[in-house]
């Protein structure tokens, strides 16, 4: 079964540059909001793993983008994130950005997060955690 989880977003004046085009940049706080959303959705307290989990938390590790068109000044966008990947101490997710209503593609993100503590350290995702990311593994490729 393939969960996608959508989250929108509207363009702001902050989010573009001079010529109402959102500024490249951008894209990656607009999939971070939309990440944060499905780990909430998903009953992950973010906050919880840094205060009572022994400090840890998910970092991106990595991530790719190819810009595929630009978003402009009021345009309505949604984040689609899937989770493609959980493993001992990472998880994967492709995130696409689109305009709404066409539902045409602007972005394509690759995410690869890790799970570390406070100082940098890799550790392990916790069983329920990564059972609840891989309860949403899409299928698709």
């Amino acid at each position: 079964m393939s969960r996608i989880h959508i989250h929108p977003i509207r363009v702001y004046y902050e989010d573009t540059d001079a010529g109402g085009i959102v500024y490249h940049a951008n894209y990656l706080n607009f999939a971070e909001r939309a990440r944060t959303e499905l780990v909430r959705e998903m009953g992950i307290s973010q906050r919880a793993m840094l205060e009572q989990g022994g400090g840890t938390a998910f970092a991106v590790r990595g991530a790719s983008l190819d810009f595929l068109r630009p978003a402009k000044l009021d345009d309505l966008l949604q984040v689609e994130t899937e989770v493609t990947a959980v493993g001992g101490a990472s998880v994967e997710l492709r995130q696409i950005i689109k305009r709404t209503p066409d539902a045409t593609e602007l972005v394509r993100i690759a995410v690869r997060l890790g799970y570390i503590t406070l100082a940098g350290k890799p550790a392990r995702i916790p069983g329920e955690v990564r059972d609840l990311f891989g309860n949403w593994i899409s299928e698709r490729r």
